[in-house]
């Protein structure tokens, strides 16, 4: 039987097990655009289940699911950590009371998760950690009417789902054109797989990150090597080369670095049949080249001032810390609902941040793309709005159900989600709004006025892709409508031109173009005079510096 103190250390160990391999799950990421990448967000919201517990020891089976999954609610960010949350969530109600579990017991509560998760999804999609939940609940459920032990339950629910990971591209096409599995699927696998580690053999995997697998070229050993040394600056210059070896040359490597240990320090030398590379750090680089030209020639040569590096360094590092600490705001304290209606919107980037609050919303949740916040930061803020009822704007699709799920946590006031899928959306839902009209007809209003605007996007790959026919490389500039790729480009300015052109008809009146923090003032200015010059002369154009991280330009269109 699992006993309470079995699964406090079950959930801890699969918060570990998908912390250390979260960076592989975000790869699996088919869209190459910067996101808040699954396995980040799946560890986060269990991460929060994890630090909940660790806080104490015990406890009964059912008491320990239900602190973790309270801190999981709390804790969801973006869509797969949302739908994390409810499996547990259901497998807490479904445990509720109880002191130890057994086989079927975990398997049934697993079921129960699985439907909340499945109800909670307005157009679930197979293919996706929805369907290797479900799968996994399967294999279990059947297991325990053959041995209600729970481990060999747990098995063949690991099991279950490791076989419906494998079948997730054949349900979901574009996964099987990009060759890869469902992230959030495997992100499950993960954190099932880490808990069996303790019904098993009691042991909590470590939250440590994984090591990366394969044999270590001559490319890792130098960089590694010599990052090792990078400690203490004994001399100036790091000095860095390639020797293209001479057939006709019969002197050892040896020899080099015997010279070079002569005049340095953090010497790495590594050779093979055809070239010699070096990594010293000393205060005669043009000694260590000379030497090395008796081998062949130079043909690579880079050469940094360490000192002055480390001086920047310290200088950047001294201004973060004190951005930090200016920036650093106190928890917002809840406040009393004396006004009738308040407005709570999501959004990253100090210009965007001014626009939501001029426009009338009581609070603005950090948060975005890259930056999901968790389901506690939207409760916080909305509590901190003083109104009766408090509507939210997500903006951002992976941001909607961490959204909707502060809804039933709070009881002295009514919560309202509109789901607008992108800040542009949002800034139109907000200039709908009529102060003379009911809320009703207001939520109504709103979303038609979001649902009239087309937004465009310009970000960089944050990967090699191949999507939608088109080949794509990690720095590319891509332009994007609505979501959907449009563009592989290689200037920003030239990209959110042109995307901005193909978004107009002949019935858009407004064009907003919100300029985000690596966009120069000149950068900015230029494609607004590009596009003005482009689109007919009775459309508006507005031009806001959003502040905004990640996308170089957001673009509305209506």
């Amino acid at each position: 039987m699992i006993q309470g103190s079995d699964l406090r250390n079950a959930l801890i160990s699969g918060a570990n097990n998908i912390t250390r391999h979260k960076t592989q799950v975000d790869e699996l990421n088919i869209f190459p655009v910067p996101d808040g990448d699954t396995g980040t967000n799946m560890s986060m919201t269990i991460g929060a289940g994890a630090r909940e517990l660790e806080k104490g020891e015990g406890g009964t089976a059912g008491e320990v699911a239900k602190i973790a999954a309270s801190a999981l609610l709390r804790g969801a960010r973006g869509n797969s950590g949302v739908i994390l949350s409810l499996l547990f969530r259901g497998f807490s109600k479904s445990v509720a009371g109880k002191e130890e579990l057994s086989g079927s017991d975990l398997a049934n509560a697993l079921g129960v998760g699985v439907e909340a998760a499945y109800k909670a999804v307005m157009k679930p999609t197979e293919g996706t950690i929805l369907t290797v939940s479900r799968l996994a609940c399967e294999k279990g459920r059947a297991a325990a009417e053959v041995d209600n032990d729970p481990v060999y339950v747990w098995e063949a629910v690991c099991k279950g789902a490791a076989e419906a990971l494998e079948q997730t591209p054949d349900l979901l096409p574009v996964l099987k054109k990009a060759g890869v599995v469902d992230a959030g699927g495997k992100g499950l696998c993960y954190i099932f797989e880490g808990m069996l580690s303790v019904f098993r053999d009691g042991t909590v995997i470590s939250s440590q990150q994984e090591e990366r697998s394969g044999d270590l070229t001559s490319d890792d050993f130098f960089r590694n090597a010599a990052a090792e040394f990078d400690q203490d600056i004994n001399f100036t210059y790091c000095t860095e080369f390639i020797v293209g070896r001479d057939p006709s040359c019969r002197k050892e490597p040896a020899e080099l670095r015997a010279y070079l240990e002569s005049i340095g320090d953090c010497v790495v030398v590594v050779d093979d049949d055809e070239i010699i590379k070096v990594h010293v750090h000393t205060e005669e680089p043009g000694n260590a080249l000379q030497a090395a030209l008796a081998y062949g020639q130079l043909l690579t040569v880079k050469i940094e001032n360490m000192k002055e590096q480390h001086r920047k360094a310290q200088e950047a590092n001294e201004e973060a810390k004190a951005k930090a600490a200016a920036e650093e705001k106190k928890p917002l304290e809840p406040v009393e609902p004396t006004e009738e209606l308040g407005f709570v919107a999501v959004a990253a980037g100090e210009g965007l941040h001014t626009l939501f609050t001029d426009l009338g919303c009581a609070q603005v949740v950090s948060g975005g793309q890259t930056m999901n916040p968790s389901t506690d930061d939207i409760l916080a803020a909305v509590r901190a709005t003083p109104a009766k009822t408090v509507l939210v704007l997500p903006n951002n699709k992976n941001i909607i159900m961490a959204a909707e799920q502060t809804v039933p946590l709070v009881t002295d006031r009514k919560v309202i989600v509109l789901p607008t899928r992108t800040v542009p959306q949002g800034l139109s839902a907000l200039l709908a709004y009529d102060p003379d009209s009911a809320i009703e007809q207001n939520t109504v209003s709103m979303m038609e006025a979001a649902g009239r605007v087309d937004t465009g996007s310009v970000t960089f790959a944050a990967r090699d892709s191949e999507y939608g026919g088109l080949k794509i490389h990690e720095g590319d500039i891509l332009g994007l409508k609505n979501g959907k790729l449009m563009f592989v480009e290689k200037d920003i300015v030239h990209t959110c031109s042109k995307l901005t052109r193909s978004m107009v008809t002949r019935g858009t009146s407004f064009i907003t173009l919100l300029y985000g923090s690596d966009v120069t003032e000149e950068q900015a200015n230029d494609a607004y005079n590009r596009i003005k010059a482009k689109v007919p002369d009775d459309i508006e154009i507005t031009l806001v510096n959003g502040g905004q991280p990640v996308y170089y330009f957001l673009i509305s269109v209506e």
